[in-house]
């Protein structure tokens, strides 16, 4: 008999007591966005970006080598992770520029859900969940299709509501969205210095597109500084944290998302082009904080998660031929997919004294889970209405067993997926939502499924080439059964 994670558990519950009666735990929350799976360096040994800080943050806890985000698309995964909740119960897509808010003012976030319990709260980054922009809409003004909404259509004097501060934040520093407008800093409520101008991006970006929507812009926007300002702003504020009071930081980055623009002491600094190079950039600015974190003293006490939001983007095909790098790594699929690409993302998590450090964990974990299993940490007891998919995975974190043997893929609502243990039904004709290069599936021995559905083994057949639809009609129909019962209840 293997008595390993029962003792393990027995001590992580003795230390989360004895680390409870001192001080309630800071967290960290570092999301990545649109960073594959295998553009982490301790998930994938052939990538060819090097990621030092990331890599040891993993030696320092525990690393999830099967953790999904909600969705294949970064803002029903924020409002997943913030509520604990699937983002399909209520909607599937991004909220575009100048649209309003999409979490819900009766639901609980983490944010709120700490705040409650004495945190001092900040979110530093790419917010893309929405604001009230008609409270400060100029009656009349319209948006024109090809230049978006003129600077004057706004009172960019008033707050505005429906952002971080309405939803449990004490404080917001970012520029909401980097490739939205308006193409401005903001701070709690407010722009601080008002757009005057239409967007207007250099000519060629490193890699990619620009992706900037048109709309207004701070005259002179420099899209090159928006990471090295965002970190900044978020080591100035952990320098500013005392011990007395705990705190949680949600740092959303914007990076490596397009547009794709590492700072210049970064180029060259991977093997995979400009999108590596920013990557490596994404590894400083986290290295730089946690080291912000140990020279404050508060390293010990600290409880660190970095995660991304959804797979790398589509221009992840283009660096195999031109870098013989995948951002997906052993995966199938990328950004948006139901395939594993789409929403198979890297996860570490770390706590000192807590959590044993040097643990690979290849149990099935979601990022909806982070809300419950923080509220059993603060002793927090969530209301009926919030948190309803979300699990408490602390048992898991420290070693012991899993609360979570299903979880649901779902990118828009076109299609659904559903894990249960080793297997997984693609409720679709197929899992890809983005573009398969056909080169792409000629080399790697992918063939076009000719089935009404897909159905993988995935302990097996991790890079999804053998679809069982066929072979194993019962374990399809008993999954489709599964799947129905979690979206109706």
């Amino acid at each position: 008999m293997n008595l390993l994670p029962t003792t393990l558990g027995l001590l992580g519950a003795f230390c989360l007591s004895a680390a409870a009666a001192q001080r309630p735990p800071n967290v960290l929350i570092l999301l990545a966005d649109d960073m594959g799976f295998g553009d982490l360096g301790a998930n994938n040994p052939s990538s060819k970006i090097p990621t030092p800080n990331l890599d040891r943050l993993a030696t320092e806890g525990v690393r999830f080598t099967d953790a999904h985000s909600s969705s294949g698309i970064c803002t029903p995964s924020r409002y997943a992770l913030l509520h604990g909740r699937y983002h399909w119960r209520k909607f599937h897509g991004i909220v575009n520029s100048f649209e309003q808010p999409v979490l819900d003012a009766d639901r609980v976030t983490i944010a709120s859900m700490l705040k409650s319990k004495g945190y001092d709260t900040a979110c530093i980054g790419k917010w893309h969940l929405g604001w009230d922009w008609k409270a400060i809409q100029k009656d009349g003004a319209k948006s024109d299709p090809k230049t978006g909404y003129p600077a004057d259509a706004f009172d960019w004097n008033k707050p505005i509501p429906g952002g971080p501060l309405s939803h449990g934040f004490n404080y917001y520093f970012g520029d909401d969205v980097p490739n939205f407008p308006p193409y401005a800093w903001f701070e709690n409520d407010r722009v601080i210095t008002p757009p005057t101008v239409p967007v207007s991006p250099p000519p060629e970006p490193l890699e990619g597109h620009w992706e900037a929507r048109p709309g207004p812009s701070v005259k002179d926007w420099d899209f090159y500084a928006v990471m090295p300002t965002l970190t900044q702003k978020a080591i100035e504020w952990l320098q500013k944290r005392e011990k007395e009071q705990p705190f949680f930081l949600y740092m959303p980055f914007t990076s490596p998302h397009a547009p794709i623009v590492p700072s210049q002491e970064f180029r060259g600094k991977s093997k995979a082009g400009a999108f590596g190079d920013f990557v490596v950039q994404t590894d400083d600015t986290v290295g730089r904080v946690l080291k912000t974190l140990k020279d404050k003293g508060l390293e010990e006490n600290t409880i660190v998660i970095f995660t991304s939001d959804n797979g790398a983007e589509h221009y992840a095909y283009d660096r195999i031929r031109n870098f013989d790098h995948f951002s997906s790594g052993p995966l199938r699929g990328v950004k948006r997919d139901l395939w594993e690409g789409g929403h198979h993302v890297p996860m570490l998590v770390r706590w000192p004294g807590v959590i044993p450090a040097g643990r690979v964990s290849d149990q099935l974990v979601s990022q909806i889970d982070i809300h419950a299993t923080l509220a059993k940490i603060v002793g927090y007891e969530t209301p009926a209405n919030s948190a309803e998919d979300s699990l408490n995975v602390l048992d898991l974190w420290q070693g012991g067993s899993n609360q979570r043997s299903s979880l649901v893929h779902n990118t828009d609502s076109k299609g659904y997926a559903v894990r249960s243990g080793d297997w997984l039904l693609i409720d679709a004709p197929t899992g890809a939502i983005s573009k398969v290069p056909d080169w792409y599936d000629s080399q790697f021995g992918y063939t076009k499924n000719t089935s009404k559905g897909e159905l993988y083994n995935m302990k097996q057949d991790q890079a999804q080439k053998h679809n069982l639809y066929e072979e194993h009609p019962e374990k399809v129909a008993e999954l489709k059964t599964q799947l129905m019962q979690i979206r109706g209840n």
